[in-house]
């Protein structure tokens, strides 16, 4: 099988699909890799150290495409890319169709095989596709909410661990998840305050082991998230229904009873945010104002620290890649329960539940476009 991975081009977006090692590995297997020039560039791999692996290097995405039966990509494809897309042709990259009605529009009338990192799942129902990311955004979310309270920032001028005799910022965490526990991991060490409301009482049982009384754990209601609220300095939007828009849990009533100039950093945009108030943002203009609240809403964090987030995500997205071109992505999907759940769309058809229900489109069992 030919693999393809073209230059990123979203907004900063400085991460590979495959790196020299990727690359090297698919060789071994008896693939061939074609990369687009200059694709890890922003995070100092050369095209001679793809080269050196074995990899071809093509001056355009446009032969990129035009070659490849797969395309390895992170984000999900742009205007001019999806124009690039052939039938049959193989898409193995994030989606996040549920918020983005064009984008899904444009995959199924491209009749490709569109299989999306964030909604595979593994043997126990975890997402390991996504959770490197979910790591990444999650550390992230707090170092960027800190420096946004920064007074030059258009913040409170607030320090988030506080100093001796100076009470630390309060950080409020809503969802429990990956990303939830790894900003709370981050708040702590920087001796934030730090409260964390998540709706599943298990998730707030196992990390009342991991946390040990450092993190207040709170079950979620609508009264709770309000009271909490009203004190935070520092929201985290944590929240994931997998392939699905994320629920609003901050409405945009809640923004006047918060503090002016409290800094809401939504994780959640990627699958349309959950704030009420939020929309994608870049990291050239990562925040916005609405009611003396400051928003920060970039789609793409780990794009920040690219070079980490793409060995992060090439660890876990390695084995599914060799997985797909040794047997084809039927009998690959066939094989494993687990990467047929990251189908979304195959050949014009909706395989994912809930990009269907979003948009009120057909939706097909993916198994019955195989028999």
């Amino acid at each position: 099988m030919i693999i393809g991975v073209p230059k990123e081009i979203k907004n900063h977006e400085y991460r590979v699909g495959l790196t020299p090692a990727s690359a090297k590995e698919l060789i071994t297997h008896g693939h061939q890799v074609v990369l687009e020039t200059n694709a890890g560039f922003g995070i100092g791999i050369s095209d001679r150290d793809y080269i050196a692996a074995g990899a071809s290097i093509l001056p355009t995405a446009k032969e990129v495409f035009a070659q490849a039966d797969m395309i390895i990509k992170v984000k999900e494809p742009l205007e001019k890319e999806r124009r690039m897309l052939r039938k049959g042709q193989i898409l193995f990259t994030y989606l996040h169709l549920a918020p983005d009605f064009p984008q899904t529009e444009a995959l199924i009338k491209s009749k490709a095989i569109c299989i999306a990192y964030e909604t595979v799942t593994d043997y126990m129902g975890r997402l390991p596709l996504l959770a490197p990311m979910s790591e990444v955004a999650g550390r992230m979310s707090v170092q960027a909410g800190a420096h946004i309270l920064e007074k030059s920032q258009g913040g409170q001028g607030i320090l988030l661990g506080g100093v001796p005799g100076v009470p630390p910022a309060n950080v409020l965490i809503l969802g429990g998840g990956v990303v939830g526990s790894s900003a709370a991991r981050i708040a702590i060490g920087m001796r934030a305050n730090v409260t964390l409301i998540d709706s599943n009482i298990e998730v707030l049982r196992r990390l009342d082991q991991e946390f040990t009384g450092k993190v207040q754990l709170l079950f979620a209601t609508q009264e709770t998230i309000e009271q909490q609220l009203c004190q935070a300095d520092l929201v985290i939007g944590a929240v994931l229904i997998p392939g699905a828009q994320a629920p609003k849990l901050v409405t945009k009533e809640h923004l006047s009873i918060m503090k002016p100039r409290t800094v809401l950093v939504d994780v959640a945009i990627d699958q349309g945010g959950c704030f009420a108030t939020s929309h994608s943002t870049t990291h050239d203009a990562p925040t916005f104002i609405e009611q003396d609240i400051i928003h920060y809403c970039v789609a793409n964090m780990p794009g920040a620290v690219a070079r980490t987030a793409t060995m992060a995500l090439n660890n876990a997205t390695l084995p599914y890649i060799i997985k797909i071109a040794n047997l084809g992505y039927k009998q690959a999907l066939l094989e494993d329960k687990g990467l047929m759940q990251g189908l979304n769309i195959c050949e014009g058809h909706v395989t994912c539940q809930h990009v269907a229900d979003s948009f009120g489109l057909p939706y097909v069992d993916a198994k019955s476009l195989f028999s």
